[in-house]
Parts: structure tokens; C-alpha cells; sequence
């Protein structure tokens, strides 16, 4: 490696740097939550019916996956004074916040056509928001570590608004909880104050790279479809998938599942995904800036993914909390809990990461800057697995006779039925994600060897007319 490839290569993002990046997934992340979570189960309980909301959001992320393809190829062309990826940050988080006032704070009766409009209206939001700010983090972040150490210091952020929104009942003395209809409007008015803040903190002290039009460059269908199809990025695009599909299975039963099957009240649903999402702090540190230097991220991500399948398995062998049940009855769960979440966080933060690697691998044999487009892959198969655990698993449900009704008595076929769908499923998807990695060949070394030939004098000419200067923040911020 030369010489001012290694100087440049050593130079890390600044902590308060990338802090101020991540402030954006703090609202983001805890919205997926929500919407994941709590509220198929909400509009089930308001008298939509599981069937009817699984079909709602079925239809909704079948034209959501195709969303964020469009919205890479024009991401890929912007070109603004503000940047390329900046611009779409402004423009989604305003989308974003009318499609949580409708959703979360309906006025008057809901129906299926009310919940896929405004369904459709936030994801379109999100989309912006998410695909913006992970095609920007592979401007932000260059090399091959730092990759890995930016993830593993944004995604514990939005964990730990996630925590905050899912603490609510300890802060309210259970008068608000994430699972209780008549919070949901409390939610939302807590988002609708948060976005804006978060975007102000990300867009003003974030730098990035402009170009101007004139330097534009276009790309054709031969490139987009070069591009993704090459072997690095379609295992990533297969493993994305069935790494989303695994513990995306869980998170529209969750609630239905430690309730009915392990016996927890509504309120400490909530409080106990405390400790799944809270071992995320701790997990993304761990697999972003220990595992992935130390291993190599496809090899973090196959320990991740055997580690996932492990406390899976434990958690399908902790017994029910008895009736009247103690704090003490709940600390098998709370450790089961902690461990699968540690294990899951992962599988973001590595693949997201990985996608990075590829967009310089394109850049240097293809001459072309598809940062969005590749990051859209990856966005686009994180949907479609949300969009299919729920179309799966709700029908599977209704089959078996579960009744979703706050009060409802089940059956013990029915239960079994629930614990069925919660926790076999996941283990089986991952572990086939995990082993997709073998025979995995862009690592550290072969990336050093593309930013080297990016860092090349012949190469850096073209590259800067195709991707612009960089641009600071107003404001210098110190080295972290």
C-alpha cells in the first residue's frame, strides 16, 4: 500500500462526526420498531383483523421494494449546492412525520384502504431516509475498518431510542406502553417532535461529497445490472434477505408471544424487549469494532449468525413465568433475551458494511459511483423479508384459531401454533444466511488492494470529477 493511501486510510471519521450522522436513525429506528412490532397487532385490536392487516401490509411492501430501486438511480444522479444525499433527508423526514400523525394518531375509524394509503405514505418516507443515509455513510466512512467502527457506533444510537421509547412504562407507571392502543398517539407526537431535531443534527454537521451537474455521469441498464450482479454483491443481496427474514419473523408475534405463550403482562412485553434491544449496544461495539477487525466481517457475520441459532434454541427452553410472577421469574427470559439480541445485531451493521466494500469494487472496474443502487439491494431485501413474515405468518395464525383480541382466550393448539411460528423459523433462515459467506473473497486485503488502485494518480482525476469535494461541516469538530 503507498504511502499516502496508508496516511489517508488512516485517518478515522471523528466520533462527534459520525455521532452527528447516526442522530438520524435514532427516530428512524424506533418508528421500524413500532411499525414491526406493535402496530399489526394495534390495527388488528382496532377491528381490522389479522387477516386484513396482513394483506395491508403485504400490498404496501410489494410496491415499497420496488421503491427504493427508483430511488437509488435518482439519488445516483443528484447533484445539489447541498449534496447528493442530503437533499433527500430534508425531503423524506416531513413525508415520514404525516405518515406516523395518520397512522398513529387516526381520526375516526381505520379501515384496510386507510392503513395501506398511510402506510404507503410513511414508507415512502423511510425509504429516503434510510437509503440517503446508508449510501452517505460509504462517502462518510472510506476505508475498510472505519466502515465496520461507523455501524458500530450508529446502530447502538438507535437503540438507544428504541430503549427510550420501549421504557415508557416505567417513566409513566404503566399508563403508557408501546403495546396499548391508547398510546399509540403519545408515540406519535413523540416522533413528530424528534425527526425534525434529528435531521437538523445530521444534515448541518455531516460533511459530504459535491459534485457539479456538469460533471454527471450516466449509467446504463448494462451497468446497474452488472453491478448487482456480480458475486460479492449477490451473495450479500441473498444472505440481507434471509438474515431480515429470520428475525423478521418475530417481530410481528412478539407481542402475542410473550403474552400468551410465556405469560408476561402488556406492559412488560414491552419492558422485557428492553433487554433483546438494549444487548445491541453492547453487541454493536462488539461485532463492528472488535469481531469485524479481528476476523474479517463475512467471518464476524458466520459467528453472529451459528451464536443467533444457539440462543434461539435457549430461548425456545425457558419456561413460562407463573401466575402473580416476580421479578425473579423473569430473569431466565431477560437472559435469553439479552443473548439472542447480542447475537442479532450483527447482521446489519456487517452486511451494511460489507456493501460499502462493494461500491469501491464497482467504482474501480466499472468507473461508475452506484453507491445507492447497491445500498438499495440490500434496503429493498430488508422489506420484502418484513413484508413476507407478516403475509406468512398472520394467515398461519388465523389456521390454527389464535385470536389476537386483547382478553381472548386461546387454545393450546393455538399457542403451540404461536411458539411454532416465533421460534423455529428464525434459526433455520440465519444459519442458510450465514452460509452464504463461504468462499467469501473481498476482505481487508483485496480491499486495500481497490483503494490503493482508487488512490492511483491516473484513477484520482476521474474519480474526483465523478464524485465532487468533499465538504465540511460549518463547524470543525474534533478528532474522537
Amino acid at each position: 500500500m503507498s504511502q499516502s493511501l496508508a496516511r489517508a486510510e488512516s485517518r478515522r471519521v471523528p466520533l462527534p462526526t459520525i455521532l452527528a450522522f447516526g442522530a438520524i436513525q435514532m427516530p428512524v429506528l424506533a418508528i421500524g420498531v413500532i411499525y414491526g412490532v406493535y402496530l399489526p397487532p394495534n390495527y388488528a385490536g382496532l377491528g381490522v383483523g389479522l387477516a386484513a392487516v396482513a394483506l395491508a401490509i403485504t400490498v404496501v411492501r410489494c410496491i415499497d421494494v420496488f421503491l427504493d430501486p427508483l430511488l437509488a438511480m435518482l439519488m445516483d444522479r443528484t447533484r445539489t449546492p447541498i449534496g447528493r444525499y442530503r437533499p433527500w433527508l430534508v425531503l423524506g423526514t416531513p413525508i415520514v412525520m404525516l405518515g406516523v400523525y395518520r397512522i398513529l394518531m387516526p381520526q375516526g375509524p381505520v379501515s384496510q384502504g386507510y392503513l395501506i394509503v398511510w402506510l404507503l405514505v410513511s414508507f415512502a418516507g423511510l425509504s429516503m431516509l434510510t437509503l440517503g443515509s446508508a449510501a452517505w455513510s460509504a462517502v462518510v466512512a472510506t476505508s475498510y475498518a472505519d466502515r465496520a467502527r461507523l455501524y458500530a457506533w450508529t446502530s447502538p444510537m438507535g437503540i438507544l431510542a428504541i430503549d427510550g421509547i420501549l421504557m415508557l412504562p416505567l417513566f409513566t407507571h404503566g399508563k403508557v406502553a408501546a403495546g396499548l392502543t391508547s398510546s399509540m398517539p403519545i408515540l406519535g407526537l413523540i416522533f413528530l417532535v424528534a425527526l425534525p431535531i434529528a435531521l437538523l443534527v445530521c444534515a448541518v454537521f455531516t460533511p459530504e461529497r459535491i459534485a457539479p451537474s456538469a460533471k454527471r455521469q450516466g449509467s446504463s441498464a448494462s451497468d446497474y445490472l452488472g453491478a448487482i450482479a456480480r458475486p460479492t454483491m449477490m451473495r450479500l443481496i441473498i444472505a440481507d434477505f434471509l438474515l431480515a427474514l429470520g428475525p423478521g419473523v418475530t417481530g410481528p408475534l412478539y407481542l402475542f408471544y410473550f403474552h400468551d405463550a410465556k405469560g408476561f403482562t402488556i406492559p412488560d412485553v414491552s419492558l422485557m424487549l428492553i433487554f433483546y434491544v438494549s444487548a445491541g449496544v453492547l453487541g454493536g461495539l462488539f461485532w463492528g469494532g472488535v469481531a469485524a477487525q479481528k476476523l474479517g466481517k463475512h467471518r464476524a457475520l458466520q459467528v453472529a449468525c451459528v451464536s443467533y441459532g444457539v440462543t434461539q434454541t435457549i430461548l425456545m427452553a425457558v419456561p413460562r413465568v407463573p401466575r402473580g410472577y416476580t421479578f425473579i421469574d423473569c430473569v431466565p427470559t431477560a437472559i435469553a433475551m439479552i443473548a439472542v439480541g447480542f447475537c442479532a445485531t450483527a447482521f446489519l451493521i456487517l452486511v451494511r458494511a460489507m456493501v460499502a466494500d462493494v461500491v469501491d469494487e464497482v467504482r474501480l472496474e466499472r468507473k461508475r459511483d452506484l453507491t445507492s443502487l447497491l445500498y438499495s439491494m440490500v434496503t429493498t431485501t430488508t422489506k420484502l423479508g418484513g413484508s413476507i413474515t407478516v403475509a406468512v405468518v398472520y394467515p398461519v395464525l388465523s389456521f390454527v384459531g389464535y385470536n389476537p383480541a386483547e382478553g381472548a382466550v386461546n387454545t393450546p393448539h393455538a399457542i403451540f401454533g404461536l411458539e411454532m411460528c416465533y421460534l423455529f423459523a428464525p434459526v433455520v433462515l440465519v444459519l442458510v444466511g450465514g452460509a452464504m459467506f463461504f468462499g467469501y473473497r473481498l476482505d481487508s486485503k483485496r480491499h486495500a488492494e481497490i483503494r490503493e488502485a482508487l488512490a492511483a494518480p491516473d484513477f484520482t482525476a476521474a474519480e474526483e470529477a465523478l464524485v465532487g469535494v468533499m465538504v465540511e461541516p460549518p463547524h470543525p469538530t474534533p478528532a474522537g
